[in-house]
């Protein structure tokens, strides 16, 4: 750890931690459930983007972006849901992640609402055809699945989007002021071939040929 790490004054305890910040309320406390009612259920049908957290058996952690049109996450009951797994870059460290420790945490969004879904469960690699096959988009099937036993379910307030402003367009920077995720990509790939060109036309042929 850097010396800047080593002298900054950190929070030892949970004991420290809630003599700073208090406990939740009633509501707060009461507000997990652990199966998939009515509500998450419609609340996951017109979801269309997802961040999905895991960790390996030593803990490092892996946050995903998982997204399809509204309702790709298929609800097979009131305790487990399937997400299925469209084509990427074949790193699949969530899988991985999945095979040491099935612990997972989701985070459910939809665009212009501030309060998201949170659902925490635990997670398995599925490959049966027949339930793929319900998930299935322009005739393709997903070849693999990642089925979540449901824990805990609950409602996470609209702060954190309010503050950001991350729906209001007005507070949007403007194209030209975004990174460049050509040039990001070349310098830490770092291969004479890779040039930001290269990287820019395999993208949208990606973007273009390869979804699904």
């Amino acid at each position: 750890m850097g010396l800047v790490m080593k002298t900054m004054n950190y929070v030892r305890s949970q004991e420290e931690l809630r003599e700073m910040l208090g406990s939740p309320s009633l509501r707060g406390q009461n507000k997990v459930i652990a199966t998939i009612d009515g509500h998450c259920r419609d609340y996951i049908s017109k979801s269309p983007f997802l961040v999905l957290s895991t960790s390996d058996a030593k803990g490092n952690c892996d946050s995903s972006p998982r997204g399809d049109a509204p309702g790709f996450v298929y609800v097979l009951d009131d305790q487990h849901l399937i997400i299925p797994d469209r084509p990427g870059n074949k790193r699949v460290d969530s899988m991985f992640n999945i095979l040491s420790n099935p612990k997972i945490g989701l985070l459910f969004i939809i665009p212009a609402m501030g309060e998201t879904l949170r659902i925490n469960g635990e997670a398995a690699i599925i490959k049966d055809e027949e339930i793929l096959s319900k998930m299935a988009v322009n005739g393709k099937s997903p070849q693999l699945g990642i089925l979540v036993k449901v824990d805990q379910c609950y409602l996470h307030c609209a702060k954190a989007f309010k503050r950001s402003g991350l729906w209001e367009p007005e507070s949007w920077s403007s194209k030209e002021d975004l990174p460049s995720a050509a040039k990001i990509l070349a310098a830490h790939v770092n291969m004479p071939e890779m040039t930001e060109e290269r990287i820019i036309a395999d993208l949208e042929e990606g973007y273009k040929n390869r979804l699904y």
